[in-house]
């Protein structure tokens, strides 16, 4: 018996939506990523991106166990000396609540040419509203 492997025009991709409120940061993120790569499907091959797209609403409601909120610590360097920016969670969810979401799933992507093209069909909003209702976005549960 031979082995299935999805060509790119075979592959239907699909959209889905999930609420972050509630959710613990890491097990959506890797939810997310999971159906991101295709994961979850039959027809998944490794070399081809066969995922789905996923919207993330309700990025400023996701919940994190411990001391996270204050102890959690996003770092940048800029690349000049002394240009290291340091924000902690809870400023962070003040200011840009998507980007904890974003972090979070594209460290769980593979790294790569395949794997960037996968994180672009993620789309992460801090309130309920999203712009891809023309889509017909199915909910996720899980």
């Amino acid at each position: 018996m031979k082995s299935y492997i999805a060509k790119p025009s075979e592959v239907e991709h699909k959209w889905y939506v999930i609420d972050a409120e509630g959710k613990t940061l890491g097990k959506l993120a890797a939810e997310t990523a999971m159906i991101l790569r295709g994961k979850k499907k039959p027809t998944y091959t490794p070399h081809i991106d066969c995922g789905d797209y996923v919207i993330v609403i309700n990025a400023e409601k996701v919940a994190v166990t411990g001391k996270k909120e204050t102890d959690k610590i996003y770092k940048s360097h800029s690349g000049y000396p002394g240009g290291l920016k340091e924000v902690p969670l809870g400023k962070l969810r003040d200011t840009n609540p998507e980007e904890i979401i974003r972090h979070a799933v594209k460290g769980m992507m593979p790294k790569g040419r395949l794997g960037r093209q996968m994180f672009k069909k993620l789309k992460v909003y801090a309130g309920t509203d999203h712009p891809h209702a023309a889509q017909h976005p199915e909910e996720w549960t899980f």
